[in-house]
């Protein structure tokens, strides 16, 4: 049963975005692979139930690939974030993309749950890649959920 509404990122949106980002990832600078992006400059969609933000996803694309970037729901097991990431999946497609990736942490067994339970398949493990990520990003933690020590990124993919 959806009672939210999925609608692209507008100007207006970009100090909420930066807000939710701060809270939800310590940072609007998302690192990936070793290269930094503001996310909150990117294109996305969000979530609204109500009137009320509940739900960010941004992206970038990059040739014949699309990277999911950031993904958040503030309200669980409504499908606020697989709609999210259909909306991305969508945009993808219509702009050619072969491929939709993202890289999450190990610590991220929720995040890894979620993604392959939607088809998303895990293509690589980059060990200790968090120790260069800190480098760009000093307030990266060294412990995340469940104080799992972050130290590896993992990759998924779709192929579109």
């Amino acid at each position: 049963m959806e009672s939210f509404t999925i609608r692209p990122i507008e100007k207006e949106d970009r100090n909420w975005i930066a807000q939710f980002l701060d809270r939800h990832w310590g940072s609007t600078r998302i690192v990936t692979r070793g290269q930094v992006y503001l996310a909150h400059l990117l294109p996305g969609f969000i979530a609204e139930q109500d009137g009320e933000k509940v739900g960010l996803v941004t992206y970038r694309i990059d040739g014949e690939a699309c990277e999911l970037m950031t993904i958040n729901s503030t309200i669980e097991g409504q499908g606020v974030g697989t709609a999210l990431l259909e909306a991305v999946k969508t945009v993808a497609m219509e702009e050619g993309c072969k491929r939709l990736w993202l890289i999450t942490t190990n610590d991220n067994l929720k995040a890894l749950r979620f993604y392959q339970k939607r088809d998303l398949h895990i293509v690589a493990v980059y060990p200790g890649a968090l120790d260069a990520s800190r480098k760009v990003k000093p307030e990266i933690p060294l412990f995340g959920y469940d104080g799992i020590p972050l130290r590896d990124e993992i990759e998924l993919e779709m192929t579109l």
